[in-house]
């Protein structure tokens, strides 16, 4: 399904997009380092012209706010990418390298679509922010932004989602599970009990139990991010704990489900909880579910409107790989894409 909005005739330039995003990749922003990329960041925004804001999150690292005259309408996406470092690589069409499509090539794309709106006299604002890839520092800081944002109707935050709109994401859940048992030495196992069986027991029944599945936003899946038990090889252990992360769903039950599955010795812990979202669609675009989390609820809360999309080029399927890569020909469509929902956005007749 593609868009007939007559904003998408507008013309890009290939070369223009992944000049300015190898530009932006040659810079390691790993997460803590956000600042690094600065420089040509704010080169690109005086290109544009914009008046721009730094706000210190921590020591070396800043959000960065720009803006156009009065906006109407507020893009953004992450100034940090996951390690290690990959440097750019161009050959032809074909940019590969960390930060390619999450998320420098989204910033690009942004800042393509921003220039085409302050031609036709719209006021925008755009906003990069840090540390989206591990506790949204950067996102939840933006806060003190949002007085100055309140005239914006929406905004649109940059993911790599193939240029499809994200009907929503899923929850982010991080549960611990601890076991206990008794110590004892390894030639006299009788006398001790291990934590580590039990543990195991209940982390596979919880693996048999039925998937759901959300119309809008997919599967409710987990993942076991650690396992950590016993303290030698000659000791039984007494302790072993896994931590999970759950992509939840509205109205899950998945944690009371993990209670019921609980070993005497068992006990849960919730760790951090961010709620499942949904997004209003735009009409006549593309949209699909996405299998990530983003900042995009925290970036709604910061406009006037309450109303986000998350829209971008680029594919999560190579987001943190060693093949991270974009095309100009795929950011030319997201950047007319992009111009499109804008002028939906906007309320623009065509």
């Amino acid at each position: 399904m593609t868009s007939s909005h007559p904003a998408q005739e507008c013309a890009f330039s290939a070369a223009w997009l992944l000049d300015r995003t190898e530009a932006l990749c040659r810079a390691d922003t790993t997460t803590g380092r956000e600042d690094h990329g600065l420089p040509i960041l704010r080169s690109l925004l005086r290109e544009l012209g914009a008046t721009v804001e730094l706000q210190q999150v921590a020591p070396g690292r800043h959000n960065v706010l720009a803006t156009w005259g009065t906006p109407r309408l507020l893009f953004s996406t992450h100034l940090d990418t996951v390690p290690p470092f990959l440097p750019p690589k161009r050959s032809g069409d074909l940019l590969t390298g960390r930060g390619t499509c999450d998320a420098k090539g989204q910033i690009v794309v942004q800042l393509a679509t921003i220039r085409e709106l302050l031609a036709r006299g719209h006021g925008c604002a755009w906003l990069g922010v840090v540390g989206e890839e591990t506790d949204s520092c950067g996102a939840i800081a933006a806060i003190d932004f949002a007085e100055r944002l309140q005239t914006c109707v929406a905004a649109i935050n940059g993911e790599p989602t193939e240029n499809r709109l994200a009907t929503g994401q899923r929850g982010a859940l991080q549960l611990k599970l601890t076991t206990r048992g008794k110590a004892a030495h390894s030639g006299t196992p009788e006398l001790g009990r291990s934590a580590i069986w039990p543990l195991l027991e209940w982390l596979q029944r919880l693996r048999e139990l039925p998937t759901t599945t959300d119309r809008d936003l997919g599967p409710e899946v987990w993942n076991l991010g650690t396992l950590a038990a016993g303290s030698a090889p000659n000791v039984v252990p007494a302790h072993a704990e896994a931590v999970l992360f759950v992509r939840s769903l509205p109205d899950s039950d998945f944690l009371a489900r993990l209670r019921e599955l609980a070993p005497a010795e068992g006990h849960v812990d919730q760790l951090s909880f961010t709620p499942p979202e949904r997004y209003a669609p735009v009409p006549g675009f593309p949209h699909a579910f996405v299998p990530f989390g983003s900042d995009a609820p925290r970036v709604r809360a910061l406009v006037g409107g309450k109303r986000v999309a998350l829209c971008g080029p680029g594919s999560i399927k190579v987001a943190h790989t060693l093949d991270e890569h974009i095309t100009g020909s795929d950011m030319v469509t997201g950047a007319q894409q992009l111009v499109g929902i804008a002028t939906a956005l906007l309320g623009e007749r065509a």
